[in-house]
């Protein structure tokens, strides 16, 4: 998989991500039905929709996350960077390491703050001490948490409050310098400062990373995404820039979701 390089000229961007009539099942049940999706880079795409409609499916399916559960199985075409990512030439380690997740949870391991975030690179077999301090420093600087752990970098990373191991876990996941940063309620579970801490560095970060975003949070949805896809029962029901669904969406179902009578 090859990175993508930002080009200034937005009509010239290909997708970065393309699903084709994709259909997901778990054993009998249909999960997602008749998906087309174009994800272009450097934007976030934020995922809405009530409880069970899909999107968690579906952003587990950009790095394969599903196929830990028994019973699943997609139908149709996700190609990633011109590449189809089930095909039986993918090997599911490369893709994550293009494909990076957060997941709602901080899910910091129970190592030090620095080998939190050294992990991925040292799992990858890098043993360049320097290599692996200064992937680190940059890391966590990318998330603004650097000057609030420097000189705790040796601390359990456990000791950090929800919204530290959280960005955290951001940096974990920058660390191998992925395409794609795949954020599933990632501020769920965190108070409102923390909550606009994450949302500042989503901002940040679409200029280097691809990102999708599944949120409950319809505001957060219309403050830091660029486009937005309203799922329901299944299925996408409209898709298009973020101003557009919340201002005018064309369906009625989304008008419906949008201003709360139903979901």
């Amino acid at each position: 998989m090859k990175e993508n390089k930002k080009d200034n000229t937005e009509s010239e961007i290909p997708y970065l991500i393309t699903v084709q009539n994709l259909n997901a099942f778990y054993s009998d049940f249909q999960a997602l039905k008749n998906i087309n999706l174009n994800i272009k880079p450097f934007t976030v795409m934020a995922f809405i929709g009530p409880s069970g409609c899909g999107k968690s499916t579906l952003i587990r399916i950009f790095n394969r996350m599903n196929d830990y559960i028994d019973g699943f199985r997609i139908e149709g075409n996700v190609i990633i960077s011109g590449e189809d990512i089930y095909s039986k030439t993918v090997h599911t380690e490369n893709l994550r390491k293009q494909v990076g997740m957060v997941f709602q949870k901080p899910n910091p391991f129970p190592k030090s703050i620095f080998d939190n975030v050294a992990y991925g690179l040292k799992i990858q077999g890098i043993k360049d001490k320097k290599f692996i301090e200064e992937r680190v420093e940059k890391s966590l600087k990318q998330v603004v948490l650097w000057d609030e752990v420097k000189d705790n970098l040796k601390k359990n990373a456990y000791g950090l409050s929800g919204g530290q191991q959280q960005r955290l876990c951001i940096a974990r996941t920058l660390a191998v310098e992925p395409s794609i940063v795949l954020m599933d309620e990632p501020t769920s579970a965190l108070d409102p400062i923390s909550t606009a801490k994450i949302e500042d560095l989503i901002f940040e970060l679409k200029n280097k990373y691809t990102i999708v975003i599944v949120t409950h949070n319809m505001q957060q949805a219309a403050r830091i995404s660029d486009q937005t896809a309203f799922f329901y029962l299944g299925e996408m029901i409209e898709v298009g820039k973020t101003q557009q669904i919340f201002t005018n969406p064309k369906q009625k179902r989304t008008e419906n979701y949008i201003s709360g009578h139903f979901g």
